[in-house]
């Protein structure tokens, strides 16, 4: 393999991993689903739907947010019914962060938005390409350097 193809793809990544360019994405994939969503409060929304319901301070280490910053957005969404808080099952003084059904309908909204964005930007290539690139995409994300088993 050539050397320059670790550098290509880390290069590539650190684009698709830069505040910005995640911010910018949200902002469009969560235009029109009320004020409570935007780039800001999306992550919130998605890390529970990932992860189901959590603490502020579990889901602020799967979001990359601190404690603080997860629980302001957690109240917008929640004033918005998006999500609610419940009693954590394992120990009463805890509260647990849960989405509401409008919150995964707003999560599926994107995800669907998401999935037609990126099919229309693979829309000039070779559908074979297309099929062979999101195989292996997948492949790189499962068993390469993100992945849990290289932890």
């Amino acid at each position: 393999m050539p050397e320059d193809v670790g550098h290509e793809i880390a290069e590539a990544l650190g684009t698709l991993l830069k505040r910005g360019t995640r911010a910018q994405l949200y902002g469009r994939l969560t235009e029109g689903l009320g004020e409570a969503v935007d780039e800001t409060t999306y992550p919130v929304l998605s890390g529970l739907d990932r992860t189901g319901p959590r603490s502020a301070a579990d889901l602020a280490g799967e979001i990359g947010l601190d404690r603080s910053g997860v629980t302001r957005r957690a109240t917008r969404l929640e004033e918005a019914g998006l999500l609610r808080r419940e009693p954590d099952p394992h120990d009463r003084r805890a509260t647990l962060l849960a989405l509401t059904e409008d919150g995964r309908r707003v999560v599926d909204t994107t995800r669907r938005r998401l999935a037609s964005h990126i099919e229309e930007s693979l829309a000039s290539w070779p559908p074979e390409e297309a099929r062979s690139f999101a195989r292996q995409l997948h492949r790189f994300v499962t068993t390469g350097p993100f992945s849990q088993h290289s932890r």
